[in-house]
């Protein structure tokens, strides 16, 4: 395993290597372990440590029904942000809600801290629909909210559709993904599809920072 992978002790027993698959308690839920379509957001939003890099790895995806993986530059997001926004949005005037199969990995978690939804130049962290304006923040934290969701929305979406095969390496942080159902001709069939899902740091300094994570003193696997 590279020394900059990362894993969670709560999901596959710290495995670094995660099957993204559709498991029928979640059906219709907020999150990757679901038959849904999935809103704009970066994985672990809600965690304190969260990947760099996110890469899939098509294992069985079915050739008859069109899902694609969506991809907002944060660049692009910023580009369309009024820089009164981009001030308040690098504030702590925000919270994310666990996804419900984190909060069944681990009864603990409910929300985040507070924490900003812009970092370093374009940096994000942000989940649709989860992520929300803390209730003692400024009213101009939810006017920058309302801009951000704008920004989204204008902001250029690159689509890639994952064949059996394919290999998918984007940005976790600096960017917002989703999944996009387009066209199911069979429902049991899409439900079958099998990604293979690894996290990275963007080199060992960065990994190194959260070594006060680490599990066990297993570099890369940390107590989330």
């Amino acid at each position: 395993v590279p020394a900059t992978a990362l894993s969670y002790e709560t999901r596959n027993e710290g495995d670094f290597f995660t099957d993204v698959i559709a498991i029928k308690k979640y059906s219709g839920q907020l999150t990757g372990f679901s038959d849904s379509e999935l809103v704009f957001h970066n994985d672990r939003t809600a965690h304190k440590v969260r990947a760099d890099y996110i890469t899939l790895l098509g294992m069985r995806c079915p050739e008859d029904d069109l899902i694609y993986t969506g991809y907002i530059d944060g660049v692009d997001i910023v580009r369309n942000l009024e820089p009164r926004h981009i001030a308040c949005l690098r504030e702590p005037h925000f919270y994310t809600v666990f996804d419900i199969f984190s909060r069944d990995m681990n009864k603990q978690l409910s929300t985040s801290e507070k924490h900003a939804i812009l970092s370093n130049d374009h940096s994000i962290r942000f989940l649709d629909t989860m992520t929300c304006v803390a209730e003692q923040a400024p009213v101009e934290a939810r006017d920058a909210f309302i801009a951000f969701k704008s920004a989204m929305t204008r902001s250029h979406c690159k689509r890639h559709r994952i064949l059996t095969g394919d290999l998918l390496t984007f940005a976790n942080q600096d960017g917002l993904h989703n999944r996009e159902k387009i066209d199911i001709l069979n429902p049991e069939s899409a439900a079958s599809r099998w990604l293979l899902k690894t996290y990275a740091f963007k080199d060992l300094c960065t990994a190194e920072s959260f070594q006060s994570y680490w599990s066990r003193n297993r570099a890369g696997c940390v107590i989330d």
